[in-house]
């Protein structure tokens, strides 16, 4: 089965590779991946702009060295393979466009607000469907068409992890994850060049400025339900929760796509996502550099990510949607996991079993913070003040009455 080049060549030199050519071409990837597949692009009307707007932001604001280009290249490749196969899919068994992805919850919030947590509380609940580690980038074949590749895909992503965790500085504390875990919808949306996380993978700031003003989150997200259905086809049904922070971006295109949704979003103080979310683009972005980041770039590229997404949630907020959100104070959830999962099983209307409870109770218990690593970070690293970024993001802070993270904390102490 394929797997996704995402990081970078084991090597002990410290010496700078030459920086990359520069040419990294979207239609090359489209032809390579068509050849691979063996069918032409039927989406290319209403998504070969995202690819070429992201190519021509690696181009020329990247500076990726060959080999960051090169595992940049096969990622975009394998990503467009992954769409390709999933048309495929649905054109050789039509009914697969005929799954009903019925009353999906996106998971959402803040990037480092807590959503990966909530994610794996979510979890413990079997009432729900999650995307898994292994399904996000290995989509295909459909597990209920093929049930007897799982555990192979399961084995490939753990070997994938292993390969991956000393090409980051402290991996397993950065992010919360398992071979067999329950992952994001990065993936999916890769597959339509619509991924917000790109600009933390990447410095492409042109890309941001198109996705920001640009990209048609409503054909992306049909994309992304394709793949849930392909994943839901000969399985049983159930409902699906969808975990991805730059959702927030796209809530009116996903009820577009999506008239049964609702969503779930955490609180949390911004300043301190804000300095999570910094160091976690240092390190990814140095991963495909030999050269670290420049962290007082990095700085000023999430304050504008992050204002972005706070643009949105509040648009949102302030319209005739609004109610289909479910809120969920971060230092709640960190307090009490499983009443904050009650409260949120009646915002979206369904009841809140004790057996559930339990379960999320026992995997709080059995994952404490910091179990699996520190992860200092300190806003000044990165160029920033901790109290003009609170002044700048106040209004979110106001309209959620969101406290600074020491009071948050005590709060809940």
């Amino acid at each position: 089965m394929r797997r996704a080049a995402t990081t970078a060549p084991a090597s002990t030199s410290t010496t700078a590779s030459p920086r990359g050519s520069g040419v990294l071409d979207a239609d090359a990837i489209r032809r390579e991946a068509e050849q691979r597949e063996g069918r032409e692009d039927a989406d290319a009307a209403s998504l070969q702009d995202n690819l070429r707007a992201l190519v021509a932001s690696i181009n020329a604001d990247s500076g990726l060295p060959d080999w960051g280009e090169a595992i940049t290249h096969n990622g975009l490749v394998d990503r467009f393979a992954d769409r390709l196969a999933a048309q495929r899919w649905v054109t050789d068994y039509p009914e697969i466009a005929a799954e009903v992805i019925d009353r999906p919850v996106f998971l959402t919030g803040l990037p480092r607000s807590g959503t990966t947590f909530f994610q794996y509380l979510f979890d413990r609940d079997d009432r729900f469907r999650l995307i898994r580690t292994w399904e996000a980038i290995t989509p295909q074949p459909p597990p209920g068409f093929d049930p007897a590749s799982v555990q192979q895909r399961k084995r490939e992503e753990a070997e994938r992890r292993a390969a991956a965790r000393p090409m980051v500085e402290g991996f397993d504390a950065l992010h919360l994850m398992d071979a067999d875990g329950p992952e994001e919808c990065h993936a999916f949306m890769e597959h339509a060049s619509a991924a917000a996380g790109f600009h933390n993978l990447l410095d492409v700031p042109g890309y941001f400025d198109y996705l920001r003003d640009d990209l048609d989150f409503t054909a992306a997200y049909a994309v992304h339900k394709r793949q849930l259905q392909l994943l839901q086809w000969r399985t049983p049904a159930c409902r699906w929760a969808l975990k991805y922070p730059a959702h927030v971006l796209a809530m009116d295109a996903i009820l577009r796509v999506h008239p049964s949704a609702s969503f779930v979003m955490t609180h949390r103080d911004p300043v301190q996502t804000l300095a999570s979310l910094c160091k976690l683009t240092h390190l990814l972005r140095s991963a495909r550099c030999d050269t670290p980041a420049e962290p007082a770039r990095v700085g000023r590229q999430m304050r504008a990510f992050m204002r972005l997404h706070i643009d949105r949630i509040l648009a949102f907020a302030r319209g005739a949607d609004a109610n289909r959100v479910v809120h969920v104070d971060y230092y709640r959830l960190l307090d009490d996991p499983a009443g904050a999962m009650r409260e949120v099983h009646a915002g979206l209307g369904i009841d809140s079993p004790q057996a559930v409870r339990d379960a999320v109770a026992r995997w709080h218990r059995d994952n404490p913070k910091g179990a699996r690593g520190a992860n200092p970070y300190a806003l000044e690293e990165y160029g920033l003040v901790a109290e003009e970024v609170a002044e700048d993001y106040g209004d979110y802070m106001d309209f959620f009455d969101i406290p600074r993270e020491a009071v948050g904390l005590a709060r809940g102490s």
